[in-house]
């Protein structure tokens, strides 16, 4: 006799079985919908084609039909097609000239479509005119026009008096994103705003090359769009703003015009859209839901945001899945869109069979009461595929939202594996202790680690010392005082002496767990053999040694070539005598002692009644560059003696750097000021050159070209001279003071620049004033050298 297995329905679930008869029957109701849906579509418009000819034939609804199947019959087409030539030829409107166009460019070229650009602009039409908001006209020309040429999203913006956009209506965006995106002020740079502003519309290939923000720019960063003004009778109400999901190529014109259509179809509904008051308009989305969309998008584990769907009379009948978060995978394999906005019971169907998971929504959402479940069987029916699982979940209302979460088992069996793994290589044991109930988990790793059996107690914290080696009592009693005492993390290495005589290297590693009132909960940590790793620091203790006296060696050097620094360059100097002059320099030492540097300034009368005014710096840090800065600070105070100009001491102090040993390089800038002219005379080395305020205004003086010291033997030096007036202020300064990482120097530069222009009361209190300021962040020496004219 054979034997026969019963009947199986969908995804082999049996087809007597109750579950089996209900995802059959949701089945089988979602394609009859569809199938109503699209019939509905259609049949508008061959009754509008019916009363078309009525008018033009002068006769009844019953001869029209005979007329238009006829007519379709002879013509070789569907009568959902010449129903919409009927209606093009009688409307000649805009919707009729672009589909005569297309389908005599498609005939043209041999193309055939399945879908007729007519039927599919005439269906958009259809659906747009009965659809009672503008959110309906999105979806309608999404699903009715725009997915066949390859759209996933749509957005309708009407345009504010003020220049402000307001989202009227979109379709294949999360609700969350349109709430979003809701308005948009005056004068921000979107790719609707920019649309609006280009008379044949906005047509991008990748909105990533363009980097203009839009709706929807996270999902899509590399997808094409296309925001084409909607108006008509030479008025624009808005903006019709498309999505694709890839780079967009150029379009054909007929393709082109089909937009510009739409566009225009919009412009009609627009017409009538009256934006809500103040710059929001009106919430779709119940404000729990979006709470708790922010919410689930934050969470690492897979979340839903149900919302109630209701009947007319108010009575629950499913619940609408609002939100899924990025974590979410379909089991069907579906794109999260496809899934939100959709009734949980149709995506869903087994949610109603065994496992009983809508009955516990539905509880949850009438008493408020969550529901939280360990090792539950999740199971989900979607399009002929199954999937059985051992989740957690959590069920919770929030408001008139519901957030479902669940955690698959099998992946945190899988995680868990992994970390068990990684412990055992690595000798690690993890515990948590309880400090309310006393309670103490350990784990086998740690157990083995302490020698003892697994049937055996574990070693609270606090009896950590009657297991270890006396002599690190005072390690484990700072760690112990750390964490229980100043509930802070904290760690500790020790001795720990087994029970079966055995003595390890140990490191634990512990942190608390407080409550919202600062209480100590719990203790949680891992303890680490290091054995092996101590072995190896004894075996190093010799290098250790060697590299403690190598520092202490380099600290004596850092500390020589600070007090070298300190004494030729004192961080204040008594100002000179000049009649009709006041000359000011500071000095600001790097923060680090180990970054001593070379910067050096000097100011001196010289005997012919000059004043040599300077400023530079030595490339590097430490004993070498504070001794090579003492060599060139004295070189040119000494040149400047035989009275020649700025550029001819710069000359002279390039063949001293490039023959000094160590390849030292150098930035300087010198100046002779002549008190009885008021005339300076200038020149620099690959330095920034001076700063001149006059009175609010301050600006660097002209820059005169000038290699760095020590580059090459021997190099020219251009002079600059500027005439200075009576309070003017000239300021010379090294790159500590403007230098930073994140800016460049034009950018420093003009800070400084702002700074000094402030009027403080006298010289002194204009270069503190620029040391206070000074956003400088590379810890690097600072000279300022600034004289004032009497």
């Amino acid at each position: 006799m054979e034997l026969r297995r019963p009947s199986a329905g969908p995804a082999g679930v049996a087809a007597d079985s109750p579950v089996g008869r209900l995802a059959a029957t949701v089945d089988r109701l979602s394609r009859e919908v569809r199938a109503a849906q699209a019939e509905a579509e259609g049949r508008a418009l061959i009754e509008l084609a019916k009363g078309i000819l009525v008018e033009r034939l002068g006769c009844g609804p019953a001869q029209a039909a005979r007329q238009l199947a006829e007519l379709t019959e002879q013509a070789g087409t569907t009568q959902l097609e010449f129903a919409v030539e009927v209606i093009n030829q009688a409307a000649r409107d805009r919707m009729s000239e672009v589909t005569h166009a297309f389908l005599a460019a498609t005939r043209a070229t041999g193309e055939a479509e399945a879908d007729p650009a007519a039927v599919r602009l005439r269906a958009a039409e259809s659906g747009a005119l009965a659809a009672d908001d503008t959110q309906a006209v999105a979806e309608s020309l999404l699903e009715q026009a725009l997915r066949p040429l390859g759209a996933v999203a749509v957005a309708i913006w009407a345009a504010g008096a003020d220049g402000s956009l307001t989202l009227a209506g979109s379709a294949g965006f999360s609700p969350a994103e349109a709430a979003r995106w809701h308005y948009v002020p005056p004068d921000v740079a979107t790719v609707a705003r920019c649309g609006l502003a280009e008379r044949e519309g906005l047509w991008i290939e990748s909105l990533a090359e363009r980097g203009l923000p839009s709706v929807g720019r996270h999902h899509h960063p590399d997808g094409g769009r296309a925001a084409v003004p909607a108006g008509t009778g030479g008025r624009v109400y808005g903006v019709l703003e498309i999505v694709w999901p890839v780079p967009l190529p150029p379009q054909r014109p007929q393709i082109v015009r089909q937009v510009e259509a739409l566009a225009e179809l919009c412009a009609h509904t627009l017409e009538t859209y009256t934006a809500p008051d103040g710059p929001t308009r009106p919430q779709r989305v119940p404000p729990d839901a979006a709470e708790l969309m922010d919410l689930a998008d934050g969470l690492y584990d897979p979340a839903l945001v149900l919302v109630p769907h209701l009947d007319e009379s108010g009575n629950l009948l499913d619940f609408r899945i609002q939100h899924v978060n990025s974590r979410f995978l379909d089991p069907a394999g579906r794109p999260r869109g496809m899934v939100s906005g959709a009734l949980l019971l149709e995506a869903y169907p087994m949610a109603a069979g065994e496992s009983e998971l809508f009955q516990r929504i539905e509880r949850v959402y009438a008493t408020g009461e969550p529901f939280r479940a360990r090792r539950m069987h999740l199971t989900a029916l979607v399009d002929q595929v199954p999937l059985s699982a051992v989740a957690d979940i959590s069920v919770s209302r929030h408001g008139a939202g519901i957030l479902f979460i669940w955690r698959i088992e099998d992946e945190t069996a899988r995680l868990a594996s992994l970390l068990q793994h990684a412990q055992r290589l690595g000798r690690i044991g993890g515990f948590e202790e309880n400090l309310l109930t006393g309670e103490i988990t350990w784990n086998d790793q740690l157990f083995d680690l302490y020698g003892r059996p697994e049937t055996s107690p574990p070693v609270p914290l606090e009896d950590l010392p009657a297991h270890a080696h006396p002599d690190d009592a005072v390690a484990i009693g700072r760690f112990l005082r750390t964490l229980l005492h100043h509930r802070r993390p904290a760690s500790a290495a020790f001795r720990l002496q087994r029970p079966d005589g055995v003595t390890r290297h140990i490191r634990v590693v512990a942190e608390p767990v407080l409550d919202t009132d600062g209480r100590l909960l719990t203790v949680r940590g891992a303890y680490q053999d290091i054995s092996s790793q101590h072995w190896t620091e004894v075996a190093l203790a010799a290098t250790r040694d060697q590299l403690a006296h190598t520092e202490q060696q380099a600290s004596e050097r850092d500390r020589l070539a600070l007090q070298l620094q300190r004494a030729i360059m004192p961080p204040t100097q008594a100002p000179l005598q000049m009649p009709d002059l006041d000359v000011a320099v500071r000095y600001r030492p790097a923060e680090a002692e180990q970054l001593v540097g070379g910067d050096w300034y000097d100011a001196v009368v010289l005997p012919s009644r000059l004043v040599l005014l300077c400023v530079g710096d030595v490339a590097g840090h430490g004993i070498e560059a504070a001794t090579s800065m003492v060599v060139l600070r004295n070189a040119l105070r000494g040149l400047a003696v035989t009275g020649a100009g700025p550029g001819q001491l710069l000359s002279w102090l390039n063949m001293v750097t490039h023959h000094l040993t160590g390849g030292v390089t150098a930035t300087a800038v010198c100046g002779l000021y002549d008190p009885a002219t008021r005339t300076l005379r200038w020149a620099r080395a690959g330095h920034l050159p001076p700063v001149l305020v006059r009175g609010s205004e301050a600006s660097p003086l002209p820059p005169v070209s000038g290699l760095l010291l020590g580059a090459v033997p021997e190099a020219r030096y251009e002079e600059g001279e500027v005439q200075l007036a009576a309070d003017d202020n000239l300021l010379m300064y090294t790159d500590g003071l403007i230098e930073r990482r994140d800016r460049s120097v034009e950018e420093s530069l003009t800070h400084l620049l702002t700074t000094a222009a402030t009027v403080p009361g006298t010289l002194d209190q204009r270069l503190d004033r620029l040391l206070t300021y000074s956003r400088s962040d590379t810890d690097d020496d600072t000279c300022i050298v600034g004289i004032r004219v009497g």
